[in-house]
């Protein structure tokens, strides 16, 4: 059985997360080699728990800035010990210069890692500096060399199920906003309700396209199936559908006026279009009945007769649009979207049920 294997197992048991088993196993490995040569061991450990990254892409790309900027850490250590001895001024002066050198030399990646080298290297200095200058930065290389060979080798992160599962939700959370916005009207109290919503939903879509990069990134260093790609470009459309989604909920939400600014029939019609845009949105492939396709067709036709009666006729200014034709306008543009991720839901029926439906 092999090494893998036997982690999958334990990652199967819902314990522990993948990040988390392999960091464990970055330090009982960092452990074990600085334990063989007998050197300080608590250094090594430390490095190897702050380098393990998201992605084998990161960890290897912050590798390669992580050990020039230790061994700044460790040489500034090393050059305060032998002016001041061990005293407050070397832990600041240490720390403050290797934060400030690290950064002027564009090593950002590599300022925690190397302020933890110098900073803890300073109580135990041997009467051999340069020996305790190699010793230190022999072992913190041995951690950020194992983290990265352990987070490149085992269990290569896969973010493509936590992608399709956030997407399902965010349509669900897109559902729901929809509703608080048009069928709730814009009370006091709901209005601050529905921003909170608003930011949570944008938060949520941000995230997912953080878990989409970092997906990327790994697919460059590990091998993937022209299936697996195929499902991540889909779910790359599906959350460009999901933005330009989020574009309209946010203009929805500044229209000042509710379905009781309408006459009987037409917030009739309203109320039953956006009852059709929820359930599409909370179905996974999206499907549109004929039913609604007729609703949008009077929708449309009421956004021309409002633009006749209420901003032809009665304003001096043709341009401007009174609150109740601009939330018809955001509901047709809303429809627009749909029908872009039906009609792409459409020609991927086997996929959006694997990946959506069946999960």
């Amino acid at each position: 059985m092999t090494v893998n294997k036997v982690v999958k197992g334990i990652k199967k048991l819902n314990l522990l997360g993948s990040r988390t088993l392999k960091t464990g196993i970055s330090v009982f490995i960092t452990a074990l080699i600085c334990g063989f040569f007998n050197w300080p061991v608590v250094f090594a450990v430390i490095t190897a728990i702050v380098t393990i990254e998201h992605t084998a892409a990161d960890s290897i790309k912050k590798a390669a800035i992580r050990f020039p900027a230790s061994a700044i850490g460790a040489l500034l250590a090393t050059s305060c010990y032998a002016v001041f001895g061990k005293s407050a001024v070397t832990y600041a002066l240490a720390a403050m210069l290797t934060i400030a050198i690290c950064h002027k030399l564009k090593l950002d990646a590599g300022i925690l890692v190397a302020t933890i080298t110098a900073i803890a290297m300073i109580p135990d200095f041997g009467d051999h500096y340069f020996v305790s200058f190699l010793t230190r930065l022999a072992t913190t290389s041995i951690g950020i060399f194992v983290s990265t060979a352990v987070n490149f080798l085992l269990l290569p992160p896969n973010y493509t199920s936590r992608i399709f599962k956030s997407i399902n939700e965010l349509f669900e959370h897109a559902a729901q906003l929809l509703e608080r916005i048009v069928l709730w009207g814009s009370e006091k109290e709901g209005s601050r309700g529905v921003v909170r919503s608003f930011r949570q939903l944008t938060t949520h879509l941000e995230r997912v396209f953080q878990l989409s990069q970092f997906q990327r990134e790994e697919w460059k260093y590990h091998r993937h199936t022209n299936e697996e790609m195929k499902s991540f470009q889909f779910a790359q459309k599906k959350l460009g559908a999901l933005q330009q989604i989020a574009y309209h909920l946010g203009n929805l939400q500044y229209v000042n006026t509710t379905i009781e600014d309408f006459k009987p029939s037409e917030r009739e019609l309203i109320e039953d279009i956006s009852h059709s845009f929820i359930q599409i949105l909370k179905d996974p492939a999206h499907q549109i009945s004929e039913e609604h396709f007729i609703k949008v067709k009077k929708l449309d036709q009421l956004f021309w007769k409002w633009k006749e009666e209420h901003v032809e006729q009665e304003n001096h200014f043709r341009q401007h649009l009174p609150p109740q034709t601009i939330l018809i306008y955001e509901l047709l543009s809303f429809h627009d979207v749909l029908e872009e991720l039906e009609e792409m839901c459409r020609s991927r029926s086997n996929m959006v049920k694997r990946c959506y439906i069946d999960q």
